[in-house]
């Protein structure tokens, strides 16, 4: 097995994050044709709690088994790098047995919590079940991210890569076969087909698992015997060393993950409890947030992860040499590719949200009027990443808590008066529970930007200088794509005849949108590329 240099790894890990997005995308159309909306809704609630449950047990230790043996391995200290993974992996197995107590036990209670008051009682046990089902994830996939951390502290890469790769594939064959298998042949319920695809988390876990134990075998990095150490590392400060790492990341990670628990309970809440909307009509509105709109918005969110992927080793590296210009340079860069690539792809997927979604999902009443505003949410989100990043490349996670915690007690403290108010302004109740978290996300991104500002000196002139030409190509753009609309519906209902239409669309619109880009320096700017004729 073959260590990865710094580039190397940067290109595996960021091409195994678009091929696991691409397999996460592509499946939906399928598991929306078995499962529906309803179906939707109830692997949400399961699947979201599950990521929540899931960032407890394992969001940090990734990094700090990673750092520990890679601080390690440079000391030469092979005894304490065999103990940090034993160790790990003692304290992940404590920490997942509990979470799955908690969850397996107390389903029904969750399940009452997400879902409020229902006339259909039988919901609460369907919810029970899929997050019981889901449960059994958590014994297996934290041990999977601490093995990843483990071999990232040696510098491979490419193994970790190649496991995401086989745990999402092994996680959609059960997700399709089973669901499939379960409603279409053995005419079983929608609890049973959608338990059976949540289970695919488990199963793409252990086969990501075993592959990995298999790579560690072979390299023989955990059975080749080991001299005492020069100096002892004893167990107790390992731990402790374990612990401080993982717990900044955890603290973020689960707090990431409860924008979407507070909007899944909120929304689901308000729709049964306050407002008394029918059960099909808030399942069609809850799908949108769980899974169906999640999953368009990871087209936005992957090239957000490819950016950070790059961008968190090279502040820290520019950071350690005391290079905070450098630092601010590629800050700066980082939004100004969101400004340029994410910004657009957002108001073309909510201008185009028909054909997109009836390419993806079919024919849908709620599904368009719900994404067409709820993908603003990822735009956000993305922008908060890199924010959020950046501040922890410079070590700063009490500012990145801090101001996290912030966005996220607005979201929650807004989420039920803004949804009532849009629903009474006659738009629809959604709109009020997105609008709440882009207010989150905001207020948390100008407080790390005043900080950066403040304390380091975060000079943003240049992208505030180019903000009025993005803004300018921006409105173009939409433009663009409104002409374009007068000429070519898309209103169709076929699903294969979307294809075309949004090629056609994006040619147009996107074409012209960079090409302006480069004529107004934007492109030139930021690739630093020279236009012709210039020297």
């Amino acid at each position: 097995m073959k260590k990865n240099s710094f580039i190397e790894g940067a290109v595996v890990a960021t091409v195994g994050i678009i091929i696991v997005k691409i397999i996460g995308l592509l499946y939906v159309i399928p598991f929306n044709m078995i499962i529906g909306e309803q179906g939707g809704a109830l692997y949400g609630y399961a699947y979201n709690i599950y990521m929540l449950f899931l960032s407890i047990s394992s969001a940090g230790f990734p990094f700090a088994i990673s750092k520990l043996t890679s601080e390690y391995n440079a000391l030469g200290y092979k005894r304490a790098v065999k103990d940090t993974y034993k160790i790990a992996t003692n304290i992940i197995l404590i920490i997942s047995i509990i979470i799955f107590v908690m969850l397996f036990v107390f389903a029904p209670q969750i399940a009452k919590l997400i879902i409020g008051t229902v006339e259909n009682s039988s919901l609460y046990t369907d919810v029970s079940f899929v997050i019981r089902m889901v449960s059994f994830a958590i014994l297996v996939v934290p041990f999977l991210s601490v093995t990843k951390g483990f071999l990232q502290g040696y510098k491979y890469i490419s193994p970790t890569s190649v496991s995401q790769i086989i745990e999402q594939v092994v996680r959609v064959i059960v997700i399709l076969v089973g669901s499939f298998v379960a409603l279409k042949i053995f005419n079983a319920d929608m609890k049973t087909a959608v338990g059976i695809a949540v289970s695919g988390a488990f199963f793409g876990g252990v086969f990501a698992y075993i592959y990995l134990r298999i790579k560690i075998k072979k390299t023989k990095l955990l059975s080749q015997p080991v001299k005492e150490d020069k100096i002892v590392v004893t167990k107790k400060e390992i731990s402790k060393k374990i612990i401080k790492y993982s717990i900044p990341f955890i603290v973020i990670s689960l707090i990431y993950n409860l924008y979407n628990t507070v909007d899944m309970i909120l929304v689901s809440r308000t729709m049964n409890d306050i407002l008394k909307m029918p059960e099909d009509i808030t399942s069609s509105v809850v799908s949108v947030f769980t899974t169906w709109g999640v999953k368009l918005n990871n087209i936005l969110l992957a090239v957000t992860t490819g950016l950070t992927t790059s961008l968190i080793p090279n502040i820290v590296s520019s950071y350690t040499k005391g290079n905070m210009d450098d630092v601010d340079n590629k800050f700066n860069k980082a939004i100004q590719l969101v400004l340029l690539i994410i910004v657009p792809a957002t108001l073309f997927l909510s201008l185009l949200v028909e054909p997109v979604w009836t390419l993806f999902y079919g024919t849908s009443t709620y599904g368009p009027i719900v994404y067409k505003v709820f993908v603003f949410a990822a735009l956000f989100g993305g922008l908060y990443s890199i924010v959020v990043n950046t501040l922890q490349g410079l070590n700063k996670y009490k500012l990145v808590i801090t101001s996290v915690i912030v966005g996220l007690i607005l979201n929650t403290v807004l989420d039920v008066p803004l949804m009532l108010l849009i629903h009474n302004l006659g738009y629809d109740v959604s709109y009020g529970a997105i609008l709440a978290a882009v207010i989150g996300y905001t207020i948390s991104i100008l407080l790390s930007l005043v900080v950066l500002h403040k304390k380091y000196n975060f000079n943003f002139a240049d992208t505030k200088k180019r903000l009025p030409n993005y803004i300018l190509s921006w409105l173009i753009f939409e433009i663009i794509i409104v002409i374009t609309k007068l000429f070519i519906p898309t209103d169709l209902s076929g699903r294969l005849v979307q294809i075309p239409i949004l090629i056609i669309f994006g040619f147009i619109s996107f074409g012209i949108y960079f090409v302006i880009n480069y004529l107004n320096g934007n492109l030139t700017n930021l690739f630093d590329i020279r236009k012709r004729g210039k020297k």
